[in-house]
């Protein structure tokens, strides 16, 4: 039987550039979008539905209103969303969302399951690894080894930009061509990126450094 993959697309950089490298060797079919109350929900929920039209592949939205209950941080509720103090352990725990990796991929494991999907990809990087454990190549190891156990199917997660920082990640966006006038990595509900979050400064960053101020011009609205 031939492969085929479930892909975890938030909408942002790194799950857009996961799907544009993965999507041919992987032979991906479906997307799915988490609604777990986050301030951006509506913008993600749009930028995810964008994509998985301009690739052709079926998008889910999977609503978990208990999550948003539980989860006390900024990313979730009224609590300003950090622009100081950026990539320290005080600003990772000030946007962490109870286990949210690990539920997005058991979830994605369960569909992997009934559906006999062969991958599991999400867009885990370098930069992120540095302060969020569950963006780290141990991580991925651990729960794919977890799925040998948990399903029938025996999922592999797969995180094609594990090694790549945002620099390298915009790079290899441009050269797969993309479409990056969708993504959506603010961490606020704005109309555009807000330029501020620690998610928006990394991409921003990165787009420099590529030479693709179009791309800055249309995201952050300069």
């Amino acid at each position: 039987m031939k492969n085929k993959s479930i892909i975890l697309l938030s909408g942002g950089l790194d799950s857009l550039a996961a799907l544009g490298v993965c999507k041919d060797e992987y032979n991906i079919e479906l997307a799915l979008t988490f609604d777990y109350g986050q301030k951006t929900a509506e913008s993600e929920l749009s930028a995810s539905a964008k994509i998985c039209k301009f690739y052709k592949i079926q998008h889910k939205i999977i609503k978990l209103d208990w999550l948003k209950a539980i989860t006390k941080t900024a990313l979730v509720g009224e609590k300003d969303i950090p622009t100081e103090n950026l990539g320290t352990e005080e600003s990772a725990k000030s946007v962490w969302v109870p286990n949210r990796n690990g539920l997005f991929l058991n979830i994605a494991a369960s569909f992997a399951d009934s559906y006999e999907y062969n991958y599991i990809i999400f867009g885990a990087n370098k930069d992120e690894g540095e302060t969020f454990p569950d963006n780290t190549e141990n991580f991925r190891k651990k729960i794919s080894e977890v799925f040998e156990y948990s399903t029938l199917k025996k999922p592999k997660v797969i995180a094609p930009l594990i090694k790549s920082g945002k620099d390298d990640i915009v790079k290899i966006a441009i050269e797969k061509q993309v479409p990056l006038e969708f993504v959506r990595s603010c961490y606020r509900s704005n109309d555009k990126h807000c330029g501020e979050c620690e998610s928006c400064r990394h991409l921003k960053n990165a787009l420099i450094n590529n030479n693709a101020y179009d791309y800055i011009n249309l995201l952050f609205g300069e």
